[in-house]
């Protein structure tokens, strides 16, 4: 059984990965973020329904936590890691820029 990592899984497209990837018979990790730009409700919904699966297991973090994502992915071991996080609406980065660059500004540089 293989080991994927997705981040993102709250949000629609991670959401239905997990799901069919669970069908599949892979073992899946969720790491989300579970920022309010869209309905968090819906997003604590769509793990609920992952974490009825025994194969499911899941972390609520940021990605520019690197400590704890790295300790999950040490952890959890992955084959594969779909990097599908983001912080969704083009429309919200004109009305809150701040909100990226407060992101960018933690990330270590290359």
């Amino acid at each position: 059984m293989g080991r994927i990592l997705i981040t993102g899984t709250a949000g629609f497209i991670g959401f239905h990965l997990a799901k069919l990837l669970l069908a599949e018979g892979f073992r899946v990790h969720g790491y989300d973020g579970m920022t309010d730009y869209y309905d968090v409700t819906l997003k604590q919904r769509r793990h609920a329904m992952l974490l009825q699966s025994p194969t499911f297991s899941m972390t609520e973090g940021m990605l520019e936590d690197q400590v704890l994502f790295d300790s999950i992915a040490d952890d959890f071991a992955p084959e594969v890691i779909v990097h599908l996080a983001a912080q969704a609406g083009v429309r919200y980065s004109l009305e809150n820029p701040r909100a990226y660059l407060a992101a960018m500004s933690s990330a270590p540089s290359m």
